[in-house]
């Protein structure tokens, strides 16, 4: 049995058309001998509304019962993926996370996974239907719902695809997969075939929401290869895994950009970045923009430039001229 875990966001799973989409790019899989774990966020704004609500009941609505309440976000993607996928005449079933075997700590809001029992997802493989978990949650030993965190998705994702042994997770979002910077910001901005766990990592402690940051340590601890692809489009997209060798010269791979008050913070990630050539490029952009840079910081994998907020995207896209659209 050649096992397949397919992880859709909550802005894939926010409309009935797109639910119905997702089911549709599922039950292809299953059509070409897959058998496939889907696994399922909250539709999108789903958890902050509920979030909202709570705070329209009680200042303090208890961490236990605000896991029993955001928890049900996901299980109603699950229940309506499972319905759109038997419309399109497809087997399958939804299952909460303690159902798909996710149990954890007694830390609610932000549980760490403790095991993954995946007993009950196996034999729904077996019989041939399509699990549709829904990720962020688990179950203590005591019975309790718990969430993973923000993004905790994806470490359902990650988790289930070890116990599994699933081939590749492949995860779901309305982008392409990671760019050399925001496609937004930056016009230019390349989309990255393969990036190494650190580099994502990397994204996400600088605040970029590529993926939840446990999920990426969870899958470097265990070696597990992460696709990152557009809902909605056929390409490849991103492929990251072990690819940190180090390499003969310095090297950006990508950035990404963080603005408070009035600073913007940019962070150049890559290798063999405390290279005496890349501070003096990076001046060079500063100083050609009519910008003082207010702090830099220069390590090998990565590089933070603090600036004021107005010279933030432009130095950004100078920059990126400079490391990526010239070499």
């Amino acid at each position: 049995m050649k096992i397949i875990v397919m992880k859709f966001g909550g802005s894939s799973l926010a409309e009935p058309e797109k639910i119905k989409i997702m089911a549709e790019r599922t039950a292809s899989a299953r059509r070409r001998g897959f058998a496939v774990a889907m696994v399922v966020s909250a539709p999108a704004d789903l958890t902050d509304d509920l979030l909202t609500l709570s705070k329209l009941l009680t200042d303090n609505p208890g961490r236990r019962e605000q896991d029993a309440l955001l928890a049900a976000g996901e299980q109603i993607s699950a229940a309506l993926t499972a319905m759109a996928l038997a419309g399109q005449g497809a087997q399958a079933v939804s299952l909460s996370g303690a159902q798909a075997g996710i149990r954890t700590d007694a830390r609610h809001t932000d549980a760490e996974i403790l095991a993954v029992r995946p007993r009950r997802v196996l034999k729904e493989l077996r019989k041939g239907r399509i699990a549709v978990v829904a990720g962020f949650q688990g179950v203590t030993t005591s019975g309790d719902l718990t969430t993973l965190g923000r993004g905790g998705s994806d470490l359902t994702a990650v988790a289930l695809t070890r116990a599994l042994k699933a081939g590749v997770c492949e995860l779901y979002t309305d982008v392409q997969g990671i760019y050399t910077a925001n496609p937004a910001v930056v016009p230019r901005a390349k989309k990255l075939r393969r990036i190494s766990y650190d580099s994502v990592m990397e994204l996400a402690r600088s605040g970029t929401e590529v993926r939840q940051f446990r999920a990426v340590a969870y899958a470097k601890k265990h070696s597990i290869p992460l696709r990152l692809r557009s809902s909605f489009e056929s390409d490849e997209g991103t492929l990251v895994g072990d690819f940190g060798a180090v390499r003969a010269r310095s090297e950006v791979i990508c950035f990404s950009i963080r603005k408070s008050g009035d600073s913007a913070e940019l962070h150049l990630i890559g290798a063999g970045l405390d290279a005496p050539r890349v501070r003096e490029a990076v001046r060079a952009a500063a100083a050609a923009g009519g910008d003082p840079l207010r702090k830099e910081s220069y390590l090998p994998g990565k590089a933070v430039i603090v600036t004021a907020f107005r010279h933030g995207e432009p130095l950004l896209k100078a920059l990126h001229r400079i490391f990526i659209e010239c070499h």
